[in-house]
């Protein structure tokens, strides 16, 4: 991915010097955490990220996240650098999308955070992966989890890491849409079935938002080199839900799926990717994800 020299984004916030602030909201996130849960943390798969901060946070309601100054990351750190600049161009992609569609797109932060971190959505914990909470609109990141990525999900690339942050970034535009508080409506009226299975959409439609980013940014940029898509397909297929649960040596349960399978994972990535079209990614709608 063609990267270095492009534009870094001012909303990232460095708090892996300590800092994160104390106090919880009982919001919820949305994140590809499950699959470190899954298969680092020891957690049972299929408990998703917008469960488990729940639980962490105790669900109960408090005024608001108390943190210090924000910093910015050190200019010399290049993988800061890297996150920063690939924020910059989905800030840049969205911005336009929205504009276009008579709207105006307001940016999230991002948090680099190294353990654990207090959110809006309870405490954000690094094994749960990179995760979005819709309550502070922030993206958190711990960069641990690349390691993660390509060492034990099989999972290598700058392109595949580039893939992650959309991914979330994705989840703050279906926020932006009112997708997300559409779907927490639902948690009191569906079955754990019935919602792990509009989890899914929610998760596949953010996957498809990762690739119309990636298509706006090639018409634009040219970020793309060979072997980018490759290892962002790639990377969809490693976190798909009967990958993981199957790596596990157990059974594949599809009730309990809450991100998709391989399959699904890299064919909305690629419908975004080939068509860039925020309607061509209604997972919604479709009968056949």
């Amino acid at each position: 991915m063609k990267w270095e020299g492009n534009r870094e984004s001012d909303n990232v916030e460095d708090r892996r010097s300590g800092g994160g602030g104390g106090g919880l909201l009982g919001g919820r996130s949305i994140g590809i955490g499950t699959i470190v849960v899954a298969l680092v943390g020891g957690w049972i798969f299929g408990i998703n990220p917008l469960t488990i901060l729940s639980m962490l946070s105790g669900g109960t309601p408090t005024a608001q996240v108390q943190q210090g100054p924000a910093q910015r990351p050190p200019a010399d750190d290049r993988m800061a650098s890297f996150v920063s600049t690939v924020l910059a161009d989905t800030e840049d992609v969205w911005k336009d999308v929205f504009s276009k569609g008579g709207g105006a797109y307001q940016e999230p932060r991002l948090v680099l955070f190294r353990g654990a971190t207090a959110t809006a959505c309870g405490q954000g914990q690094a094994a749960m992966g990179p995760f979005y909470c819709p309550a502070d609109q922030r993206v958190y990141i711990d960069l641990g989890f690349y390691e993660t990525l390509q060492k034990k999900l099989g999972a290598p690339g700058d392109f595949a890491q580039a893939y992650v942050i959309a991914h979330e970034v994705g989840h703050h535009v279906q926020n932006q849409l009112g997708i997300t508080g559409k779907m927490e409506q639902m948690r009191g009226r569906a079955s754990k079935v019935e919602y792990n299975a509009m989890s899914v959409r929610l998760e596949l439609q953010a996957d498809c938002f990762a690739g119309l980013w990636a298509h706006h940014a090639q018409r634009a940029r040219s970020i793309l080199e060979q072997g980018d898509v490759e290892e962002a397909m790639n990377a969809a297929a490693k976190i798909g839900d009967d990958a993981l649960q199957g790596s596990r040596g157990g059974a594949v349960v599809p009730e309990s799926f809450t991100h998709g399978t391989s399959a699904q994972r890299a064919r909305w990535f690629n419908t975004g990717l080939q068509q860039g079209s925020v309607k061509a990614c209604d997972t919604f709608s479709t009968r056949n994800l």
